[in-house]
């Protein structure tokens, strides 16, 4: 979640009052830069608004903050899936980074699928195998950004390409329904496939029959 500011300004000399609206910020800046106006005393009233225009108060934010450190949060999730036309099987990879107690985590995951019918098809099971896994690790009521390479499953999950395929509509209800139960605000980004390493990797092992579900601490990420 981000903030704006939306801030009632009396400038020293003067008596006209200026409202100001700030960008949408990190809480955390937020909240600094919030006490740093206060310390003027030429603020006559600061809202704290979200990305669905509802208003917080400040403690309400620093409990929110401070609740978050127990849960993950800061979640980039990255997906990719082949496809063998010869047998008809699917190999997905995702890959989840994301923060909890401070610390900061990479989960990585691939399954092997029978029957699917395409390449696309492949790229819309391995978002829906991540939507999955964000439910597993208890992801709710948080933006979360997915990157993958495939520009159908992107742009159609964005709304901005038309499906008229049937097999990619059925998937797009089951992932738009699984990421309204869980609350979630998906910013989709298109990558190309050399940032997507990871994710398609593990699907080429799944193929293989090389399986990995494993969770590891790293390095802080971008």
């Amino acid at each position: 979640m981000k903030i704006r500011l939306q801030i009632v300004y009396q400038p020293k000399q003067g008596k006209k009052q200026y409202e100001l609206t700030t960008d949408f910020l990190p809480i955390q800046e937020a909240l600094y830069l919030s006490e740093d106006l206060d310390k003027t005393g030429r603020t006559t009233k600061v809202d704290f608004i979200d990305e669905t225009d509802s208003i917080w108060l400040r403690k309400h934010l620093i409990k929110y903050l401070e609740s978050l450190k127990e849960e993950p949060h800061n979640v980039v999730v990255y997906f990719d899936g082949g496809y063998t036309e010869e047998n008809r099987r699917s190999g997905v990879g995702v890959v989840i980074y994301y923060e909890q107690n401070e610390k900061f985590y990479r989960l990585r995951k691939n399954q092997l699928l029978e029957q699917l019918s395409s390449n696309n098809e492949a790229e819309f099971a391995a978002l829906w195998t991540a939507v999955n896994e964000l439910e597993t690790l208890g992801v709710h009521h948080l933006p979360v950004t997915i990157k993958g390479d495939s520009l159908v499953v992107i742009n159609q999950s964005k709304g901005e390409w038309p499906c008229y395929e049937e097999e990619h509509n059925r998937w797009l209800d089951r992932i738009d329904e699984k990421v309204a139960a869980l609350g979630l605000n998906i910013n989709y980004e298109a990558i190309n496939r050399g940032e997507n390493k990871e994710a398609d990797q593990l699907a080429s092992q799944a193929l293989t029959e090389t399986f990995i579900d494993a969770t590891s601490e790293v390095k802080k990420y971008q």
